[in-house]
């Protein structure tokens, strides 16, 4: 049985494999919100945070990690979720939170946004990953949810994509940077062009390879 603490630091030790089983396993009567994340691991621009309630009446194929998907069945997805789902919800928490707080903490922030802004309260919500937000309702963190609970694997697909948008929006700002090619992630041609522009607005001043390059510290 998973445990039904609803403390930040601990998830439960059992998974389960869809929404249906989570409903059976744990009793739970009333609404059932997914909750995941994207944009944790980039040099810069915000993390993303969605949550969704899915209606069993109106399913949707194809749902599964968005890293697992192409950029394509992503974004007809998107769509599809925004138009079938009981309601949805996507947030951030910005470059400036991320550094004051640490990325973990803007992490667990914009997930709180996310699942306060449903239109509609969930009885019960899942979070991918390990760690939970404050949340005024039940929660539990399932590792790898996003391969395992569809309402995760929703809320994936809506932040991946809302994520990505935004790189797109802000590369001709910062054409220097490649932000549409490598979504902010540390490539080598990212780390490049950090070496010979430096650090831009829209940089993660904590982050070890943007804090180099502020200190001269890049070969």
């Amino acid at each position: 049985m998973p445990s039904r603490n609803s403390s930040p630091h601990k998830s439960g030790t059992k998974r389960p494999a869809n929404l249906q089983q989570v409903s059976l396993q744990w009793d739970v009567t009333g609404l059932i919100a997914g909750v995941d994340e994207a944009g944790r691991g980039p040099l810069a621009g915000p993390v993303v945070a969605a949550a969704v309630i899915l209606d069993e009446l109106h399913p949707i194929r194809g749902l599964a990690d968005s890293k697992k998907l192409t950029a394509g069945k992503r974004e007809a997805l998107f769509d599809e979720i925004r138009a079938k789902a009981l309601c949805f919800s996507v947030a951030q928490a910005s470059v400036q939170e991320i550094d004051a707080i640490n990325i973990l903490q803007a992490t667990l922030l914009a997930m709180r946004r996310a699942v306060e802004g449903l239109r509609l309260s969930p009885k019960l919500v899942l979070v991918d990953g390990n760690r939970l937000p404050v949340l005024p309702m039940r929660a539990e963190a399932i590792v790898k949810g996003d391969a395992l609970v569809a309402a995760i694997s929703a809320a994936s697909i809506l932040a991946k994509v809302t994520r990505d948008r935004w790189c797109q929006e802000v590369d001709p700002l910062y054409p220097a940077y490649g932000f549409a090619r490598h979504k902010g992630y540390g490539t080598s041609v990212h780390l490049a062009a950090l070496q010979a522009h430096g650090a831009c607005p829209e940089h993660r001043t904590s982050f070890r390879p943007v804090t180099e390059v502020l200190n001269g510290a890049m070969p």
